[in-house]
């Protein structure tokens, strides 16, 4: 019986059009990270396993492909495995002596990595751009796969504000170039968490907090201050952040109010005056369709950012979470002993995006357009006749192609109408006696004989 053919949970086939449609996202933004000088780097698909163990924390631990290594390891003159261990049965130790290697989880690890063994060639500041597929050993569900696609931009070796203001005119550089307008850059600031922690007297119940304050819009003020008060938040310190709960108006309204509210917070005051620059910054140099919005809720990856905090979501009326995220972090490289370099970064949701695009029916019709027009076969001669047009057709940029086989007439129009293929060019008897073609319009279904160059300028 034959096997029944199937792919991995989690992954993906993609046809013609879909990958169309990815390219034309992926040439969008890669386009953009050049304009802006950020330079290409690619790193393996898989690192060394002690590159990315301990990285991520236990639950990016538990998400990681181990790739096992070649050998008979339960064969005690060839394995990898003492008797003993293999007695003990301990998954973990066993782990790792037979598996050296694991798929990449993201493009952060591995960039730091990269910046620690190669800085010696780097230009620092480096601005790199990477756009690579990643893998998790996640439960998949919708929006959330196995295999995927990152598409990262970061600056290392600068604390510069200046480069967060640049990542937020690159966000909108690319989200209106796909023309999806109407999109917000939301942004927050680690250092201003970090002052709302110390003005509440509780840092170790920061998360607890802002999880609850995110809450606002779908259950009120009241019910957000009891899950606080249930998580051990004392009373004073929710009474003191009151302010907080009615934070309104626009960018320099908030944070003057958050001036106020942080006033004892040296911390706090600095994340202020680091979201005051960015803004001001881009009210001068003005975006072209996304907006800036301050959000105190925003605290991803809070143990991993130490300024800013940006979180990307699309236009109102779009159900769909983030569609790109970033922040600075302080000390990447120094996991693996490179101290003190700071860098900031950006990553565009591309799986998200296409969905957003697809919804919205922003995707531009000619991008699934492959083949332009289909030369009929009537046989050896006049196939030969065709491609010698056709090789004068691929020279002038139109893709063209011939149908492989003397099939009937009708078999060959039909697959031209199901490929959507825009023309189709007849050389029969007559039109090999006089050097010409019968091109047909496919839509309107008008034809009519023309040489070789009048049909190159009617298909360009």
């Amino acid at each position: 019986m034959a096997q029944k053919p199937s792919i991995p949970k989690g992954t993906r086939d993609f046809n013609p059009e879909q990958v169309a449609k990815r390219n034309y996202i992926f040439s969008t933004i890669k386009s953009k990270f050049q304009r802006f000088g950020f330079q290409p780097i690619e790193t393996p698909s898989f690192e060394n396993s002690d590159t990315l163990m301990g990285k991520y924390g236990e639950e990016g631990d538990r998400l990681i492909f181990k790739i096992l290594n070649s050998g008979d390891y339960l064969n005690p003159k060839k394995g990898a495995i003492s008797q003993e261990d293999y007695i003990k049965r301990e998954s973990n130790l066993l782990t790792k002596q037979i598996s050296e290697k694991a798929l990449r989880y993201d493009l952060t690890v591995p960039f730091a990595r990269y910046v620690v063994q190669h800085q010696n060639e780097i230009d620092f500041p480096f601005k790199r751009y990477q756009m690579q597929p990643v893998w998790r050993a996640d439960r998949p569900q919708k929006g959330r796969f196995r295999e995927f696609y990152q598409c990262d931009a970061d600056v290392v070796g600068s604390d510069s504000l200046w480069q967060e203001v640049e990542f937020v005119q690159l966000y909108d550089e690319v989200f209106t170039a796909l023309k999806l307008e109407g999109t917000t850059i939301k942004i927050n600031n680690r250092k201003i968490l970090s002052g709302i922690a110390e003005v509440i007297g509780a840092s170790d119940k920061l998360i607890d907090f802002t999880v609850a304050l995110d809450k606002l819009d779908k259950i009120g003020e009241a019910k957000v201050k009891e899950e606080m008060l249930s998580k051990g938040i004392p009373e004073e310190g929710i009474i003191k952040l009151q302010p907080l709960f009615t934070l309104s108006g626009d960018f320099g309204s908030q944070i003057d109010s958050l001036k106020t509210i942080l006033s004892t917070s040296e911390e706090g005051q600095k994340g202020i005056e680091e979201l005051d620059f960015i803004n001001n910054a881009i009210e001068i140099l003005g975006l072209k369709s996304a907006k800036l919005q301050l959000d105190v809720t925003l605290a991803r990856g809070l143990n991993y950012y130490t300024g800013a905090i940006f979180e990307v979501s699309a236009p109102k009326g779009v159900a769909m979470g983030s569609i790109g995220g970033g922040g600075r972090y302080d000390d990447l490289t120094g996991i693996f002993g490179l101290k003190n370099v700071s860098g900031v970064g950006i990553s565009f949701g591309l799986d998200r995006i296409y969905l957003v695009l697809e919804e919205l029916g922003l995707f531009p019709e000619t991008i699934t357009k492959s083949t332009e027009v289909l030369f009929i076969n009537f046989g050896e001669k006049e196939s030969l006749f065709s491609l010698k047009a056709i090789k004068a057709l691929r020279e002038q940029n139109i893709n063209a192609e011939l149908y492989p086989d003397n099939a009937k007439m009708k078999k060959q129009m039909n697959y031209a109408n199901k490929r959507n293929i825009p023309f189709v060019v007849l050389v029969g008897e007559e039109e090999l006696k006089n050097n010409q073609f019968t091109l047909k319009n496919m839509i309107s279904g008008n034809q009519d004989k023309i040489d070789l160059q009048t049909m190159i300028s009617r298909l360009k």
